[in-house]
């Protein structure tokens, strides 16, 4: 990957398209490229949805290679949803097929100069910009039929939804499964409005005619280190057994216990109805209809963690829905209803929805009275409200702390603008820090606590008490913006927790496809100079230290059963970033 792609939608006569080298980039991908151009190109105090915001897609470094669960995509602006800025993770064809087209990035950038749509067309041959009005106002499920009509089945497509059209601060951008469905998403901080703001409805990715895996600099190198790399994976028990075989969903049993699972708008740390929306329960059912609990969300996936879930007639009802989406739909709202739970998820990958500041907005809505707890269907409505632009749906799509600050509540589970995840920070306190303070808003994968505070993965830290958490959220967060730059999944971290010598093999695959010998030490550079420069940006745009706090009612209010509260300090907070 040696090229940029611009697109400056706001050129005189039209969308213009120009190519260069990479320059003062070159040797980085992924999060760690979304991050350098931001922040270099991007004035930090510009409005998301102005002229001066850029939209970058940039596929890890290892994309389009034979390393196992390499394929991620990086998804880069200054967030609407935050005001900081941001890098969206996703998976599906997006990652590869950008890289076989020899693109590590894809910028678009401008103001849009009419009412049009456009789409943005990459084939070997070249690349065009043409209008594509036919396609306003399709949800991403239609809109990718239509665009496989015209097509075929051998490009990958990114599109928005209607949420992204109307530009909500809600809204995601969609890349296609391997299968052309459209259901993995670049989810968090909005990007899908940044993206109907530059005008672009889609994306078509064609790698018709490129080569099928990019070369390695010293191939047997690469391909022992892929070996090793991808024994390590399999034979650990989350990456090679639990993953595979019930999927993200797994911790929904495990949080509860743990007492950590929010429920009720994060009233509670246990709800009563785990059992029924558990993944446990979860793969029962889909194996009696026909499902598939074990699906790779792209192409050289190990541990295959998604999964095709199907209705009582083995008719597709969505993909296996993420641990994340599960809470946010179920325990957050008192719902028990799993095919409704299932449904919902769909319907956000329909419209273009993050499902966690989904899940969250919900919740709040809630606790104002405007729907009852535990009514799945009224939650379905809600969800047709935002992805048809009703008022309520407005408000909706704007995000969680709207939604609280619409309707008078102080209990909006926020961080930055932006909603938590599906672990209490009162309970699971790593996680907490990591919430505070990443430059992301909350965003459980910036550095994910969960897996030592709870599984015991690299240790143990005590979920309950302050101690340890700092340390343990400042390593994570340096290793998780590294692990973004490089095309490997975070679900990887599990394993290299574990087995130093699968963590070895990683950094050997990254020498040897490089050509550049690297060691750990290089890889925590990597990921200290990403957060450096997001904190820098963040901190140009007006983020102070009072930005890195959570919620005051988390330190006041107790979290049943273990009725604590999150007593990390200020001061300790604070020190996260020292380095």
């Amino acid at each position: 990957m040696d090229k940029i792609l611009r697109i400056d939608v706001g050129a005189e006569g039209g969308p213009k398209i120009r190519e260069e080298r990479l320059g003062e980039y070159a040797g980085l991908a992924g999060r760690a490229l979304t991050t350098a151009v931001i922040c270099k190109e991007v004035p930090p105090t510009c409005h998301a949805l102005g002229p001066e915001n850029k939209l970058v897609f940039a596929p890890g470094m290892l994309c389009a290679t034979t390393a196992g669960s390499s394929g991620r995509i990086s998804v880069g602006c200054k967030s609407p949803l935050t005001g900081g800025i941001k890098e969206s993770n996703a998976g599906g064809t997006g990652g590869q097929y950008m890289a076989r087209l020899n693109y590590a990035a894809i910028i678009i950038e401008g103001q849009r100069r009419d009412d049009h749509l456009y789409k943005i067309v990459i084939k070997a041959s070249g690349v065009t910009v043409e209008q594509c009005d036919e396609l306003a106002m399709l949800s991403n499920y239609p809109c990718v039929a239509r665009l496989r009509e015209e097509y075929g089945e051998g490009p990958g497509f990114v599109t928005i939804g209607t949420a992204g059209e109307m530009r909500m601060c809600n809204s995601t951008i969609c890349f296609t499964d391997p299968e052309g469905r459209a259901t993995r998403h670049a989810g968090r901080g909005g990007v899908g409005a940044v993206m109907g703001s530059k005008g672009i409805k889609a994306i078509v990715l064609d790698p018709a005619d490129t080569p099928t895996m990019r070369k390695a600099q010293d191939p047997e190198a690469f391909k022992d280190a892929c070996k090793r790399f991808a024994k390590g994976i399999t034979s650990h028990p989350v990456t090679g057994q639990g993953l595979p075989a019930y999927g993200t969903n797994v911790l929904v049993n495990i949080l509860n216990e743990a007492g950590g699972l929010p429920t009720y708008n994060f009233k509670e740390g246990r709800f009563a109805g785990a059992e029924k929306i558990c993944a446990e329960t979860m793969v029962e059912i889909q194996k009696k209809r026909g499902g598939n609990p074990t699906h790779g969300c792209h192409r050289g996936c190990i541990m295959k963690c998604s999964g095709i879930c199907v209705d009582e007639n083995g008719e597709y009802l969505s993909k296996q829905p993420e641990y994340e989406t599960v809470w946010g739909h179920g325990a957050n709202c008192g719902v028990d209803n799993l095919d409704d739970i299932i449904r919902m998820d769909y319907l956000e990958d329909d419209y273009g929805l993050d499902t966690i500041e989904t899940g969250a907005s919900l919740g709040v809505l809630m606790e104002a009275g405007v729907i009852p707890w535990g009514d799945s269907k009224a939650c379905i409505e809600m969800i047709h409200e935002m992805g048809k632009g009703t008022p309520l749906g407005r408000i909706l799509g704007a995000g969680t702390a709207t939604v609280a600050r619409c309707y008078g509540l102080e209990r909006a589970p926020v961080v930055k603008g932006q909603a938590m995840p599906a672990y209490d920070p009162r309970a699971v306190k790593g996680v907490g820090v990591t919430y505070a303070t990443t430059p992301m808003g909350a965003d459980h994968t910036a550095g994910y606590a969960v897996a030592t505070n709870i599984l015991g993965l690299g240790g143990k830290v005590d979920p309950l008490k302050p101690e340890g958490q700092v340390e343990l959220s400042r390593n994570l967060q340096i290793a998780t913006a590294a692990l973004d730059s490089t095309g490997y999944c975070i679900f990887v971290a599990f394993c290299i927790l574990d087995q130093p010598e699968t963590f070895q093999a990683l950094i050997d695959t990254l020498s040897a496809f490089t050509g550049r010998k690297m060691t750990g030490d290089d890889v925590v550079a990597l990921g200290k100079s990403v957060l450096k420069q997001e904190r820098e940006f963040n901190a140009a745009a007006g983020f102070t230290r009072a930005h890195d706090r959570l919620p005051m009612y988390m330190r006041r209010e107790l979290l049943p059963p273990h009725n604590t509260t999150f007593d990390v300090s200020d001061e300790e907070l604070d020190s996260v970033f020292n380095f």
